[in-house]
């Protein structure tokens, strides 16, 4: 009988080890899976517009399909640092309902890059943000997270694997140059990301964003900062927000909310780049 017992308990645990998801994101990947395959069932819907007057009448609709249409393509790339410890904690903070955040891609300080979400899906990064004229920006971007604290450089093997990942998104979209920014520059008033140390030089250097040239000319007397500012794409109803955003990414060095004249020149230098 003990020994029917022990065989009966070896039996129940295999089967529930067989049953059990493998792997620590086989449960997150699943509910994943369900909920793209809810977007994909909504995209296959047939139906007419369903349209009704004021009286109440029923307008005549009918569907036809098109068949001139594709996906719609992501046209920015919004870069941020998680402002958490590991890849692993941000990797649970995006698998996670309650936090309701996430992002395309995550890059661990190893260089590792971890795709989180189809680049033609929505991810809720960039938050209440602004740039240009589009104030949602999660509509029409991808959110890369890079594993950083903040307050420390970011790794060489993390920049190099940045740089892969830029030149395939920018070759698969058509993403000019332009529109590789940081979340610090489409939310000033929010976000400090991806910061002061964050290598915007190198990727420009690379074709992604605009760097100031190394020769600069002086900004002209009357130079509208502002409206260069705004040229570029920032928000500036907060002037002062904006400015500390903008030396976050073109000066660095200096992060103070006032424009000094090598500020002044670097902004006309830049703006003229847009």
């Amino acid at each position: 009988m003990k020994h029917n017992c022990h065989y009966l308990l070896l039996l129940l645990t295999a089967f529930i080890a067989s049953c059990s998801p493998k792997g620590p994101y086989s449960l997150t990947n699943k509910v994943y899976k369900h909920q793209s395959d809810s977007i994909a069932k909504v995209l296959e819907l047939e139906q007419p517009a369903m349209l009704a007057d004021s009286t109440g009448a029923t307008v005549p609709s009918e569907f036809v399909g098109t068949v001139n249409f594709n996906m719609r393509k992501p046209n920015y790339v919004i870069i941020h640092f998680t402002a958490q410890d590991s890849a692993v904690q941000t990797l649970k903070t995006f698998t996670v309902v309650k936090t309701q955040v996430s992002a395309h891609y995550v890059i661990g300080k190893d260089g590792k890059v971890y795709h989180m979400l189809n680049d033609y899906l929505r991810a809720w990064h960039a938050g209440t943000s602004k740039w240009g004229s589009i104030s949602d920006m999660n509509s029409c971007s991808i959110g890369i997270e890079i594993d950083n604290n903040g307050k420390e450089p970011y790794t060489d093997a993390q920049v190099k694997s940045l740089l892969v990942l830029l030149a395939q998104l920018k070759k698969n979209y058509n993403i000019p140059a332009s529109n590789f920014i940081g979340h610090q520059d489409i939310a000033p008033l929010r976000k400090p990301d991806p910061g002061p140390f964050f290598p915007w030089k190198v990727l420009a250097q690379h074709g992604f964003g605009y760097w100031s040239d190394d020769v600069l000319e002086l900004a002209p007397d009357n130079f509208d900062y502002t409206t260069a500012l705004r040229l570029i794409g920032y928000d500036t109803s907060n002037i002062t927000a904006t400015i500390v955003a903008f030396k976050r990414h073109f000066i660095q060095t200096d992060i103070s909310p006032q424009l000094t004249q090598l500020d002044l020149n670097v902004l006309y230098n830049v703006y003229q780049k847009y």
